[in-house]
């Protein structure tokens, strides 16, 4: 079975295979860095950490660019109210978003272009749009994209001009000849910092936030590439402005799969700063391990709403316990992975369905009841190689079951030894007060005529 991926333009599956063959190329909207990361953030840095880890265990080379912007509305209104330059705090803010999806275990992108170190590049887009007639300099010195002179807008969203048009809530800003075009080069104002503006043939100022990912996306990708990929609030209008500025410069087709990912939800609401219901990835990694974020993000499907909560973190928890009580006293084969056989096909085929991570997930809890049943070697080898593939089962089992249990798994291996020396003695009752000491922490014993194994309890 080939990959297949959902393509939001096409809001079909399709079957994919990237324009150079062997090498995937994908960009995927980051982060505007003025404050921590919360889970919403981590969810789709996450998705697309899945994605490209799947391509590269599909035998692909893989170019990932994740963008940073680092000059919006925000960043500045933050680094004034903090006394700060804007490049002090996007550094301190940079840096502590790399140290908690760090810890999460995503793997950093190929690429990650600031926006500030593209100007030239958006400037550059941004004449050609000119010259092409899709942009026009405003009275107030703004530059801003004529929406109704590009065929096709509205594609990726699904709407037409006149719905779009029909959805505006405001009259026509100063200096824009229609409401549904938007600034592509935003003209300075006197109250900004002097470290928030740009020179340019416009007059003083800064990119719009659309143009920023089509200079960098073209710039690292070229102007066709595989995927582009971003948070399902990004579809429209940034997706669609994206669109908009590059197929307009160049003519072709910007990338050939759009792939988003659905929102983190609390209390049916979407998670959001604004919002104020969020939970910083930092915060939560002070009541959970970093592995069971990571497994509650990813066994949801990358496309469906994640519902937050500490109930279903906590079972997150219990299910990661469950697959590493099979690994837990096994010698694991660490072969490669033979995608003939059929747990691994079985897994491979979900993944192959638009990166299916819940049946892949359920894969791996079928094969860890045969390790607990065989205690295979090769069968764990082959759970711990899958978990891999998702980022999962990386740790020594017995560190991992330690919060649960309690206990290390030398620790137990040795009251095992010592219930095993008391019922060769004969002396039932202290092997019973250990196995019961076990139990009271959550480690089942099972004994059998090749000896005694254990597991935890949930």
């Amino acid at each position: 079975m080939s990959l297949r991926i959902y393509n939001t333009l096409s809001r079909a599956v399709e079957e994919f295979s990237p324009l150079e063959p062997g090498h995937v190329r994908m960009y995927v909207c980051g982060m505007t860095i003025y404050d921590l990361c919360h889970i919403g953030h981590a969810r789709m840095m996450m998705a697309f950490d899945v994605v490209q880890r799947w391509f590269k265990a599909s035998g692909l080379r893989v170019t990932y660019v994740r963008n940073i912007t680092d000059i919006d509305d925000k960043i500045i209104k933050r680094a004034v109210e903090r006394g700060i330059s804007i490049r002090a705090l996007t550094d301190e803010m940079i840096q502590a978003m790399h140290q908690d999806i760090g810890a999460l275990g995503m793997e950093p992108p190929s690429l990650e272009p600031r926006a500030t170190e593209y100007v030239p590049q958006m400037l550059g887009l941004i004449a050609t749009l000119e010259d092409k007639g899709l942009a026009y300099r405003a009275p107030g010195g703004d530059v801003n994209y004529a929406v109704r002179k590009f065929k096709g807008y509205g594609k990726l969203s699904g709407k037409s001009l006149d719905e779009l048009r029909a959805g505006e809530r405001v009259a026509v800003l100063d200096g824009k000849d229609d409401p549904l075009d938007f600034v592509l080069w935003k003209s300075a104002k006197p109250t900004e910092p002097d470290d928030a503006k740009w020179d340019s043939d416009y007059g003083p100022g800064r990119p719009g936030w659309h143009i920023e990912c089509s200079a960098m996306s073209c710039q690292t990708l070229g102007e066709t590439f595989d995927l582009h990929g971003g948070g399902a609030d990004l579809q429209f209008p940034h997706h669609e402005n994206e669109i908009a500025q590059s197929e307009g410069a160049s003519g072709k087709p910007l990338a050939r799969f759009w792939v988003h990912n659905g929102f983190v939800r609390v209390d049916n609401e979407k998670m959001s700063k604004s919002l104020g219901n969020f939970f910083t990835i930092r915060d939560v990694l002070t009541r959970y391990d970093a592995e069971t974020i990571r497994f509650f993000l990813v066994r949801t499907h990358y496309r469906s709403a994640l519902n937050y909560s500490d109930a279903h973190l906590d079972d997150a928890r219990s299910a990661l316990k469950r697959l590493y009580t099979a690994l837990a006293g096994v010698a694991a084969d660490t072969a490669a992975i033979d995608w003939a056989q059929p747990f691994a096909a079985r897994f491979k085929a979900a993944m192959d369905e638009d990166f299916g991570t819940p049946e892949a997930v359920a894969v791996l809890f079928d094969l860890a009841g045969e390790v607990n049943k065989t205690r295979s070697p090769a069968l764990a080898g082959l759970l711990k190689s899958l978990g891999g593939c998702l980022g999962l089962l990386q740790g020594e089992p017995g560190a991992y079951l330690q919060a649960g249990a309690g206990l290390d798994e030398a620790s137990i291996q040795g009251l095992i030894a010592e219930r095993a020396a008391a019922k060769a003695a004969k002396n039932f009752a202290e092997a019973d007060r250990i196995r019961q000491n076990l139990l009271a922490q959550g480690i089942v014993l099972k004994d059998s005529a090749a000896g005694t194994t254990w597991e935890v309890q949930l």
